[in-house]
């Protein structure tokens, strides 16, 4: 059974609890995937520290973390969001990834090293789809962003065929059909990359955006840590490192500090 049929079957049972219990991810390799030093590029490369003058005036803020540095309409973030909501859902456990700001964590990382690959070798000849060496690294001469511009609006277009709308606009059911149809390659982009090569990659943002300390755009109030009493950046750890029993401790963030 495809991974997001299994994740969003929480809405319905305990699979996020089982799901936060064995994902073995840890916030400091979720870091590595792109979240350090993001939050200084702009769009297609250039450099930027605040949002473009294009994004909606009623998401710009005096918070970086809550301001487009990405996306320049509505429906591209809205899309995003919707999508990593149903692949990491709110549950009586904790918040999904809407309510965990999962959406400005990804459009950071659009914006920034990660998304442009910026420290990355981009030169071919690359495997073909689905071949063995593609397992080597990144194998293709599109950057992530431009594989999220091709998805986003591949998923719109799906959406508007299956159902007249926008994919955002969906109910959870169809909007999980239309991932798992992503995740399977059974949607065809047009362009250098697969529908499930940008499914994997909105995976491993959504996940990341969950984990990642709120600095970076998402974990909105330290969330995601507190569904695994992760302690986050404390200063110091002398008072209970001799203690047997596990001690659960209010995270912090690097932003507290």
């Amino acid at each position: 059974m495809a991974e997001i049929k299994k994740e969003n079957q929480g809405i319905q049972d305990d699979t996020k609890r089982v799901f936060l219990k064995n994902s073995g991810l840890t916030v400091g390799g979720l870091l590595v995937g792109g979240a350090l030093g993001s939050l200084f590029l702009g769009k297609k490369g250039g450099t930027q520290t605040a949002a473009p003058a294009t994004a909606p005036a009623h998401e710009m803020s005096s918070n970086p973390t809550k301001a487009y540095m990405y996306f320049t309409k509505d429906e591209e973030f809205k899309t995003i969001e919707a999508a990593a909501e149903q692949i990491f859902p709110e549950t009586e456990i904790g918040p999904g990834a809407k309510a965990l700001d999962v959406g400005y964590y990804i459009d950071h990382q659009l914006a920034g090293n990660w998304g442009q690959n910026t420290k990355e070798y981009m030169v071919g000849p690359f495997a073909p789809a689905g071949s063995t060496i593609a397992e080597e690294g990144y194998q293709t001469h599109l950057k992530r962003h431009e594989i999220f511009d091709l998805g986003i609006a591949e998923l719109n277009k799906t959406a508007q065929k299956n159902h007249e709308k926008q994919f955002f606009e969906l109910d959870a059911e169809q909007q999980i059909a239309i991932l798992v149809d992503f995740e399977e390659d059974k949607v065809k982009i047009n362009g250098a990359t697969t529908a499930s090569q940008f499914f994997d990659l909105l995976r491993t943002a959504t996940i990341e955006g969950v984990y990642a300390d709120p600095m970076y755009g998402g974990n909105k109030d330290m969330g995601g840590w507190k569904m695994k009493n992760f302690p986050g950046h404390q200063m110091s750890y002398l008072s209970i490192i001799e203690k047997d029993e596990f001690v659960k401790m209010e995270p912090h963030s690097l932003s507290s500090h």
